[in-house]
C-alpha cells in the first residue's frame, strides 16, 4: 500500500511536457529553444498582427551552423494534438529573410508538422551577401536542407516516430527551393509543390536586366514608359485571341504560341499616349525577345510573354529607385563584389559568361535529371501563370520539357500545368489553380496522378479547369 505522503508525492508530480523536453537540445551544429503557443490568433516576435486562428502547437526555434560564417534560423511548429504523421514545409519569396508563416499556419491547421526558414540571413536585398559568400550558398539550396533534416529530428523526438509524409510547398523563390530539393536532396520530401519557379536564377536577372537596359538609352533616358503599358496588353490579348476563346475572356489562352508585333501600335507622327514611337517599338522588340549574347547571338533569358505586359513595371527597374535595374546588388555584390559597378558596365557576352559560371552551382535549379528523386518515390506538380510578369513562362515549359527529354516516363513523377491570364502565384485576370496541395498528397499517399485541376478566379467564381501539359 501507497503511504499518503507517497501518494501525495505522486499527485504532485508534474505531466511530463515534451515540448519542455526539447528545450535547449543540441543538434548536429545547431540548438533550439521551444514554447507552447495556445490555441488561437497568435502575433510572432516583431509582426503587428496575429496570424489566423489555430490550434496548439509547440513552437521550436532554432540556428544551424552548418559552416563557419553560417547562420540559418528556422522554426518547427508540433501539433500538441491530432498530428496526421505529415510534415509540410513551407517557401520562401525573393531574396527576403521573412519565414513563411501564411503557409506555416495553413500546414497547422491541416494538422501537419509546418517548418519554415530564414535561409540563413536577414533582410529582403541581395546586399546580405556582402563578405559572406557562404550565406548565399545558404540561400541557394542549404538553409532549406538543413532546416529541414532538423525538423525530421525534432518531429521524432517529440512524437517517438518520425514523419510518415514530407512535402514542400513554394512559389517564385519557393518554387525555386522546390525544385533544388528535387535535384540535389531527392530523398528529403514524398511530395513538391512548386509554383512559378525562379529556378534559372543567374538567367532571371540577367532577364531583369535586360529589361532594364533595352528600356535606357546611352543617358539613362527611359525609352518606354509604364503608362503604355496597359495599353500594349490589352492589344496584344486582342491580337492573340483564339477561334475557341470564350467571349468575354480577356487573357490570353496560349501565350507561349503567340508572336505578338507591337509595330501595329505604331505612331503615324509624333509621341501620343495611345501609340508607340520607333524606337518604343524597337525597345519592346528586344524585351519580348528576352536576353541574347550581342556577339554570338545564344539565347542567355527568355522574355515574358504577350498578355504580361501590364505588370512589368514592377522588375523592369528598382520599384525604390527607378533609375536602377531591379537587383542590381545580385550583380554588384554576388557577381562582381563592386561596390562601384553600374548596369553601364555590363556586357551580356563575357560578364554574363563570368557570372553564369560562378554563381549558377549555387544557385540555379536547371538539372533536369530528376532520375534519383523518381527512384526514391517523389512526386513534383509544377504550375505557373500564362501571364506572369515576373519569372517568364517559358522557363517553366522549357525545364519541363528537359526532364522529358531526360526520362520520356516523367509524366509519372513530374507533371506542369499552365493556368492562362494568370500572374505571378496567383492574380492576374485569369483563374488560379485550386487544391494542389491536397492532389499532391494522393498522387504520393495514393497514388493518383493529377490530370486536371479545378481554379477560381478572385472574386470566388469557378474558372476553366486546366490539364496538365503533356509536352508531346
Amino acid at each position: 500500500m501507497i503511504g499518503l505522503a507517497s501518494a501525495l508525492l505522486v499527485a504532485a508530480a508534474p505531466a511530463f511536457d515534451p515540448c519542455e523536453a526539447l528545450n535547449g537540445r543540441t543538434l548536429d551544429h545547431a540548438e533550439i529553444m521551444t514554447e507552447v503557443v495556445p490555441a488561437g490568433a497568435w502575433t510572432p516576435p516583431g509582426m503587428n498582427r496575429p496570424l489566423a486562428e489555430a490550434p496548439a502547437f509547440c513552437r521550436v526555434t532554432g540556428r544551424a551552423h552548418p559552416e563557419a560564417g553560417s547562420d540559418i534560423g528556422f522554426e518547427v511548429w508540433l501539433p500538441m494534438a491530432d498530428w496526421t504523421g505529415r510534415l509540410r514545409m513551407s517557401g520562401n519569396g525573393g531574396y527576403s529573410s521573412a519565414l513563411p508563416y501564411a503557409g506555416m499556419v495553413e500546414a497547422l491547421l491541416d494538422g501537419s508538422v509546418a517548418v519554415g526558414t530564414d535561409t540563413g540571413h536577414t533582410g529582403d536585398d541581395p546586399d546580405f551577401a556582402a563578405g559572406r559568400r557562404q550565406a548565399i550558398t545558404d540561400w541557394g539550396y542549404r538553409a532549406v536542407h538543413v532546416s529541414l533534416v532538423h525538423a525530421k529530428a525534432v518531429a521524432d523526438a517529440f512524437y517517438g516516430r518520425a514523419p510518415d509524409w514530407s512535402y514542400f510547398s513554394g512559389c517564385s523563390t519557393g518554387g525555386h527551393q522546390g525544385l533544388m530539393e528535387a535535384q540535389r536532396y531527392p530523398g528529403d520530401f514524398d511530395g513538391v509543390l512548386v509554383g512559378a519557379p525562379g529556378n534559372y536564377r543567374t538567367r532571371l536577372n540577367a532577364a531583369f536586366l535586360w529589361q532594364f537596359v533595352q528600356n535606357h538609352d546611352a543617358e539613362g533616358r527611359q525609352i518606354l514608359p509604364a503608362s503604355k503599358l496597359v495599353l500594349i496588353s490589352q492589344t496584344s490579348i486582342a491580337a492573340c485571341r483564339r477561334d475557341d476563346d470564350d467571349p468575354d475572356q480577356s487573357w490570353i489562352t496560349a501565350p507561349q504560341e503567340c508572336h505578338f508585333d507591337p509595330a501595329v501600335l505604331s505612331c503615324a507622327e509624333a509621341d501620343r499616349a495611345d501609340c508607340l514611337t520607333v524606337e518604343q517599338v524597337a525597345a519592346l522588340r528586344s524585351m519580348y525577345a528576352g536576353a541574347t549574347n550581342p556577339r554570338t547571338g545564344a539565347h542567355i533569358a527568355y522574355g515574358w510573354p504577350p498578355g504580361s505586359e501590364a505588370g512589368w513595371a514592377a522588375y523592369w527597374a528598382d520599384p525604390r529607385d527607378p533609375t536602377r535595374p531591379a537587383r542590381e546588388n545580385f550583380w554588384r555584390i554576388w557577381a562582381f563584389e563592386d561596390v562601384d559597378w553600374t548596369w553601364r558596365d555590363f556586357d551580356f557576352d563575357a560578364d554574363w559568361a563570368w557570372a553564369h559560371e560562378r554563381l549558377g552551382p549555387d544557385i540555379d535549379a536547371d538539372d533536369p535529371d530528376l532520375s534519383a528523386f523518381r527512384d526514391a518515390g517523389g512526386k513534383l506538380i509544377q504550375w505557373h501563370g500564362g501571364a506572369d510578369p515576373v519569372v517568364p513562362l517559358r522557363d517553366s515549359i522549357a525545364y519541363a520539357a528537359a526532364v522529358r527529354g531526360v526520362a520520356p516516363d516523367s509524366a509519372a513523377f513530374h507533371r506542369l500545368f499552365v493556368a492562362p491570364g494568370v500572374g505571378h502565384c496567383g492574380g492576374g485576370l485569369g483563374s488560379t489553380p485550386q487544391g494542389l496541395q491536397t492532389a499532391l498528397e494522393a498522387w504520393v499517399e495514393q497514388g493518383q496522378a493529377p490530370v486536371r485541376l479545378q481554379t477560381r478566379f478572385a472574386d470566388g467564381r469557378p474558372g476553366r479547369p486546366i490539364d496538365f501539359e503533356r509536352l508531346d
